[in-house]
């Protein structure tokens, strides 16, 4: 036992660089947990970085979301009668999916993104609908707040803003890199149980830490569901996400569902506006969207204002121009457009590619992928730059 809490030490203090307390129970760390601050690493993203990428028509379709969640699932697969009291209680979550009205998909897409990017389990991406029903502007006074329900504190140590007229918590964007940046934290910690890390991510690292303590076991055997002195709300955490996941694959095996979410959902990406502020409707209207649904996606601009930041929107990748650098949480190569039931494909520059060489994987004429990007056959290209490949 004491090799093994010598080994969590070890673990904790090596990855105290991104060190959090829990979004919803910053208290329920023990007193004599020493938690260290500094600055974190920013995630891994891509980014289009100069007037020789190209605007990217981003739709894809609500199934290659789907595939993407289903093959990053730590446990794919459901329990026969498992979480029946917590799979009528999200009973909605496919209904919302489903609906092309709700913003649900696009942003379900954009974290489940995140999560690949990251290698995180795919499970961590139902958090939302636990926290806030994946709805961004969810807040109560004084508590938490946005799609990942963080209280202040917790939010300001991941390092988002919080001041006078801007709220970081309600941007999807500032509030799913603090997310992903603290998860990538407990998955460590519990050596990639996820159930465990789910369940500390609801009250805090050290509440857990000691309830795997008090079992004898380590954080890879110990039985989740059997741990002590924990709240009803922690222990039924991992449960609840369980239960949302299998009625996500219950869902896709009705073919009504799978015509349903067959449709062009917009890709949504982080945009770094230039500075100067202004107002987010004319952005909108510039760029050709809906300036209302805009302002929906990000509720930390309810005003529509921009003066005093750099912003970072969420908002789809169709609006974005040569001049505006754009982050998207993206795998290497990924789908990103549907068209008349053809696909669109990018790939994300990795570090030391060329352009023949990345034109040689995909089966491409150099040339060919070079002009398709405002590119000369013997440019260099470099990390994270998004090629457009073509349909396939």
């Amino acid at each position: 036992m004491k090799a093994f809490l010598a080994a969590l030490a070890s673990v904790l203090l090596a990855t105290a660089c991104n060190r959090t307390p829990s979004p919803s129970a910053v208290a329920a760390a023990p007193a004599s947990t020493e938690i260290i601050f500094v600055e974190p690493d920013p995630p891994a993203v891509s980014v289009l970085p100069d007037a020789q990428a190209p605007a990217i028509d981003a739709t894809r379709s609500g199934t290659e979301i789907y595939a993407a969640f289903e093959d990053g699932l730590a446990e794919p697969g459901c329990e026969a009668g498992a979480s029946a009291r917590w799979r009528a209680h999200y009973a909605n979550a496919t209904q919302r999916l489903a609906s092309a009205r709700d913003d649900a998909m696009p942003l379900f897409g954009y974290v489940v993104d995140a999560m690949r990017a990251e290698n995180l389990p795919t499970e961590y991406a139902l958090i939302p609908f636990v926290e806030s029903r994946y709805h961004p502007e969810a807040r109560s006074d004084g508590g938490p707040a946005g799609l990942w329900q963080m209280i202040g504190l917790t939010a300001r140590r991941q390092g988002v803003a919080i001041r006078n007229g801007y709220d970081g918590r309600l941007s999807p964007v500032e509030s799913t890199r603090a997310a992903v940046r603290y998860l990538k934290l407990l998955d460590r910690t519990f050596a990639g149980n996820w159930r465990l890390a789910a369940m500390a991510y609801n009250a805090g690292e050290g509440a857990v830490l000691a309830a795997v303590k008090r079992s004898g076991h380590g954080v890879r055997a110990v039985d989740a569901d059997a741990l002590t002195g924990l709240s009803p709300i922690t222990l039924a955490y991992a449960r609840k996400l369980q239960a949302i996941s299998c009625l996500l694959q219950e869902a896709h095996a009705r073919a009504a569902w799978q015509d349903a979410i067959d449709r062009p959902v917009p890709l949504l990406v982080d945009i770094r506006l230039p500075a100067g502020g202004g107002s987010l409707d004319a952005w909108a209207s510039h760029n050709g969207l809906d300036a209302h649904a805009l302002r929906r996606m990000n509720p930390a601009f309810p005003r529509g204002t921009l003066a005093g930041r750099v912003p970072d929107l969420l908002a789809p990748a169709i609006a974005t121009s040569s001049s505006q650098p754009v982050r998207a949480f993206l795998p290497r190569t990924a789908p990103v457009a549907r068209d008349n039931g053809w696909s669109r494909h990018i790939h994300v520059v990795a570090p030391g590619e060329t352009l023949a060489g990345i034109a040689h994987r995909h089966g491409l004429a150099t040339d060919a992928l070079a002009t398709r990007n405002g590119l000369r056959a013997g440019d260099t290209v470099r990390q994270g730059m998004v090629l457009d490949l073509g349909h396939e």
